[in-house]
């Protein structure tokens, strides 16, 4: 008899869990940037777990269709699906079913809401992995919309409407998305190579990389402080949203002004943190 347990961590794996959770609690966040009078445990548990089963059935869907590639790169070769720990069939079943169930739900809630999820599970899967992926470089813009999309329906749920906050917080999730492909890109250009998928550092070389990758995570910041100014985030949580911004902003010019591998990667693993913790602090002024 086959023990379960090991089946479902190869499905868990399926869904990225630590990419999943970040963008989870960026929609709980932009949820508690309202700070809604009527919030309760019960929109809260509905919005995360709305978003939680769409995030990763989107998340396994593009796992299914990018098995081929994932078999041809090193750092992706031992995943379920290429190694044949699981079968596309029932990734795919997987997949499509948390999507369905993950956005019937939203809808269910609210329709701007749901709508918001809808568009965020078809950029992502349709636009990004299935269309453009493969054929240019640029698909990474449409993965950072849909990466958007979970901050900006966790808000449009509380306030009932698309606002500017909602966008700017969208915005500051969109343009910290290419700080993380892109490291990934230039460590393992190689990779992408041989699997035939256009990036920036095969396409426009290291050096424009590099530069993207600090504009975009400058661009990031800003957009969370006037996001954060939008809140009307307390003084106290502003100022360590201020040294988070700060500390991300010197990282990103560093890495203009004298760039190398050391710094770039420091930018990328800071920037992830720097998301969660100005993410945690919009959660934490929302219960305040």
């Amino acid at each position: 008899m086959v023990s379960a347990n090991p089946i479902i961590r190869q499905y868990w794996s399926l869904t990225k869990s630590l990419q999943t959770g970040l963008l989870l609690i960026t929609g709980i966040a932009g949820h508690m940037s309202a700070r809604c009078p009527v919030l309760g445990w019960r929109a809260v548990a509905g919005l995360a777990g709305s978003l939680f089963l769409s995030i990763s059935g989107s998340t396994v869907l593009n796992m299914w269709y990018d098995r081929d590639i994932d078999a041809k790169m090193q750092r992706t070769c031992r995943r379920p699906l290429p190694s044949g720990r699981v079968s596309p069939r029932e990734a795919l079943t997987l997949g499509l079913m948390l999507s369905v169930l993950g956005v019937g739900w939203a809808l269910s809630i609210d329709l701007l809401y749901g709508g918001i999820v809808l568009v965020g599970v078809f950029f992502d899967v349709v636009v990004y992995t299935c269309w453009l992926k493969r054929r240019t470089a640029w698909s990474i813009v449409w993965g950072g919309i849909a990466g958007g999309m979970p901050v900006l329906a966790g808000r449009a749920l509380a306030t009932g409407r698309i606002d500017w906050v909602g966008v700017m917080l969208a915005l500051s999730v969109l343009f910290w998305i290419p700080t993380h492909i892109l490291t990934h890109n230039m460590r393992h250009r190689d990779d992408y190579q041989r699997a035939g998928v256009p990036s920036f550092p095969s396409t426009y070389g290291i050096p424009v990389t590099r530069t993207i990758i600090a504009v975009t995570s400058i661009c990031a910041a800003l957009a969370m402080i006037v996001a954060a100014y939008g809140i009307g985030i307390t003084i106290g949580y502003l100022r360590l949203m201020a040294v988070l911004s700060g500390g991300l902003l010197a990282l990103a010019l560093g890495s203009m002004i004298r760039p190398s591998n050391r710094v770039n990667f420091g930018l990328f693993k800071y920037a992830s943190v720097y998301m969660l913790s100005a993410m945690i602090l919009v959660i934490a002024e929302g219960v305040r």
